[in-house]
């Protein structure tokens, strides 16, 4: 979102991709915004495989067009926003679907915001990295601090 369109106030911005670190990441981040005032921002990335476009894996994708990614992309951060507690009432947490790479899209969703709260493991890569390659370019490119909650809550 440009800066004119931002809410007023303290924001965080929380990735989430429907993986259970980012669950408990956009927890975190609501926790804190109870704490300090702020509103949180639950941001999702999405993209439509360019290879789909071109018949180069279509047979994978199936039927699904653009529309049907960006709406399973609003299901999973809508899901995510109703579970996170707080969200129903003292934080302002707002549900964001932007087309784009994950990385990038954080990048830009953080700007003016007071942190930058991500999971350590999507859904991809490897199980034994610290980090994964999204929190990874984070950490080293954000205008603001960064927040990388490692595993689920504890139960």
């Amino acid at each position: 979102m440009p800066a004119q369109e931002q809410a007023e106030g303290p924001r965080i911005v929380a990735g989430v991709d429907g993986s259970p670190s980012s669950a408990s990441a956009l927890r975190w981040a609501v926790g804190q915004a109870g704490l300090t005032g702020a509103s949180v921002d639950a941001v999702i990335a999405w993209h439509y495989p360019a290879s789909a476009a071109s018949g180069g894996y279509g047979m994978m994708v199936g039927s699904a067009g653009p529309e049907d990614f960006r709406e399973i992309a609003q299901k999973v951060v809508a899901d995510a926003v109703s579970d996170a507690p707080g969200s129903a009432g003292r934080v302002r947490v707002h549900a964001r679907v932007t087309e784009g790479n994950a990385a990038q899209v954080l990048l830009e969703a953080a700007e003016g915001a007071e942190l930058l709260v991500v999971g350590s493991r999507g859904h991809g890569g490897f199980a034994e990295a610290l980090l994964g390659s999204v929190s990874q370019h984070c950490v080293q490119h954000a205008s603001c601090p960064v927040v990388v909650i490692r595993g689920q809550d504890p139960a």
